[in-house]
């Protein structure tokens, strides 16, 4: 069934849950790095969780249940994208995450595509989920990875 067909209509996206293998280590990340409040955690020996967001609204749910590091190669998340306002913004995001050491799948500021007003950085959380923190416009010339594809296709 493709989305023409369907009388399924659902609202934009609620939020997104990440399975984690370290809640304490996921928490600092992105709390402390990435600015997400906590908005509620559970501590409860097995079913650790956090609910997390801005201005009281839930945007990410941490579940700490992952015995092993993101899998790329599986099915499931491909990436998790972060909107800011303006490439200067995404810079300044790539300054604070070069220097707190976080591991980034490409140097600098990229175009989504080959002459693309869209670009970010591609860097990835302490299991390995692939992250982007990118802005709608104002990466007009900076390089594209591959020409003939997205550059959060494949990182």
């Amino acid at each position: 069934m493709t989305a023409t067909t369907s009388t399924l209509r659902t609202g934009r996206l609620g939020h997104i849950g990440l399975n984690v293998t370290d809640l304490d280590r996921s928490l600092a990340f992105y709390g402390d790095v990435l600015g997400f409040e906590v908005l509620h955690e559970g501590k409860e020996e097995g079913r650790r969780h956090a609910l997390l967001g801005r201005e009281g609204r839930l945007s990410l749910a941490l579940w700490q249940q992952a015995d092993g590091a993101y899998a790329p190669a599986l099915a499931g998340l491909h990436h998790l994208a972060l909107e800011v306002g303006t490439i200067d913004q995404v810079r300044a995001a790539e300054a604070e995450l070069r220097a707190r050491g976080v591991d980034f799948a490409y140097d600098g500021v990229v175009a989504h595509g080959e002459g693309a007003a869209s670009g970010g950085i591609f860097f990835h959380d302490p299991d390995g989920t692939r992250l982007e923190i990118y802005a709608p416009t104002g990466a007009e010339g900076a390089p594209a990875p591959a020409a003939a594809a997205p550059a959060c296709g494949f990182f």
